[in-house]
C-alpha cells in the first residue's frame, strides 16, 4: 500500500500524545501506523477503554459514525492532556438485502479541530449475517462461522474473507491517514 509523503505536523520537539478509544491492539496499532505515515513527528499512541455509547454491534452508518465520534470524546475526556483522541467503530448496514461491513475513525485534536473517514465496505456472506440478524456481533459470527478465537482482535473479517489479501491493520490504518487530512491541510480546513 502507497503512503503520501510525510509532513511535519508541528515544529515541536516533544513526542506527542494520541490516545485511541479502544484497548484492540489492531485499533492501536492501526492508529500508529497511520500517524506515523502521515507525519514527520514523534508520536506515542496508547489504547485506552472507552465506551461508544452505541450498541455491541453498531448497525447503519449513523450509529457506527455515533460510536467512533463517541469513542474520541469519551477518550478526550478520561485523558484531556493528550494531544489527540480517535475513535475507531466497526459496523454493518444493509444494500438491496446484502450486509456489509465499514468502519468509521474520528479524530479530534486539542484545539477542536475533527478529521472523520470511513472505510472501504466488503459484502458479508449470509452464513455470517444471518448470526449477525440474530443478535451477534460481526466478530463473534467470525469465530463461530471460521471456528476461530477472538478474530476481531486479530484479522477480523476483512482478513478471514480475503485470506489475508487486506489485513485489518492496513484496511484502518488507510482511514486513519484519511481521517487525518484535515490536520495536513490546516490552512484550507479552517
Amino acid at each position: 500500500m502507497a503512503f503520501p509523503q510525510r509532513k511535519n505536523i508541528k515544529e515541536e520537539k516533544r513526542q506527542q500524545l494520541v490516545i485511541v478509544g479502544s484497548k484492540n491492539p489492531v485499533k492501536i496499532s492501526c492508529t500508529d501506523v497511520g500517524f506515523h505515515h502521515a507525519f514527520d513527528s514523534a508520536f506515542l499512541v496508547e489504547g485506552l477503554n472507552v465506551s461508544s455509547e452505541v450498541e455491541d454491534q453498531p448497525i447503519g452508518d449513523e450509529e457506527t459514525y455515533l460510536g467512533a465520534f463517541n469513542r474520541s470524546k469519551n477518550a478526550k475526556m478520561v485523558f484531556p492532556e493528550a494531544d489527540f483522541w480517535v475513535g475507531i467503530e466497526g459496523g454493518v448496514d444493509e444494500k438491496d438485502g446484502e450486509m456489509f461491513a465499514f468502519a468509521w475513525v474520528v479524530i479530534q485534536n486539542r484545539n477542536g479541530k475533527i478529521g472523520k473517514a470511513k472505510t472501504s465496505t466488503f459484502f458479508l456472506p449470509s452464513v455470517i449475517s444471518d448470526l449477525i440478524k440474530g443478535g451477534m456481533e460481526l466478530g463473534a459470527a467470525d469465530d463461530q462461522v471460521f471456528n476461530r478465537e477472538n478474530s476481531k482482535q486479530g484479522n477480523g473479517a476483512v482478513g478471514i474473507l480475503t485470506n489475508g489479501a487486506v489485513n485489518r491493520k492496513e484496511y484502518y490504518s488507510q482511514a486513519v491517514i484519511l481521517a487525518l487530512i484535515p490536520f495536513l491541510n490546516e490552512n484550507i480546513y479552517i
